[in-house]
């Protein structure tokens, strides 16, 4: 799954590679650095799991948003406003360009074997009309 932060003010896109992203000002911890007063040190982390986005403040002094709304965590929709203190970002969520390309190896590979006898021989029996139990009723046909 490919996970994005899209800055609304403009600049270049971010892209979630990890399944837990600590942000923050501190480059010491956090994998994501905004530097800005408004943010704490360390702000909230962003869990990805099974194709969703998590958030989770971590008490930070100007919280963290989602659409608006101040939250302590919760989960993020593609398309959600997701804000940390006065920075704000638009979540993508979308197919891994990896997911996407195809490995020749990894396509449903077909197996030939020999061919196959078509299904009537399967159920007829020597020559049936020989057969001791078969009876042939031949009848005049009068049209």
């Amino acid at each position: 799954m490919l996970a994005q932060l899209v800055p609304l003010a403009g600049g270049p896109t971010i892209t979630l590679d990890r399944d837990v992203t600590v942000v923050g000002r501190q480059r010491e911890h956090c994998d994501l650095v905004i530097e800005r007063k408004s943010i704490s040190k360390m702000h909230c982390v962003v869990i990805k799991t099974d194709g969703l986005l998590f958030i989770r403040d971590l008490s930070s002094t100007n919280g963290t948003k989602v659409n608006g709304q101040r939250v302590v965590r919760g989960a993020l929709l593609p398309g959600d406003q997701l804000e940390f203190a006065s920075e704000k970002f638009r979540v993508f969520l979308g197919p891994d360009q990896a997911a996407r390309a195809v490995n020749p190896g990894d396509q449903t590979e077909f197996l030939v074997g020999p061919p196959q006898r078509p299904v009537e021989e399967h159920f007829a029996g020597p020559d049936d009309s020989s057969s001791p139990d078969v009876e042939v009723i031949e009848e005049d046909i009068v049209e």
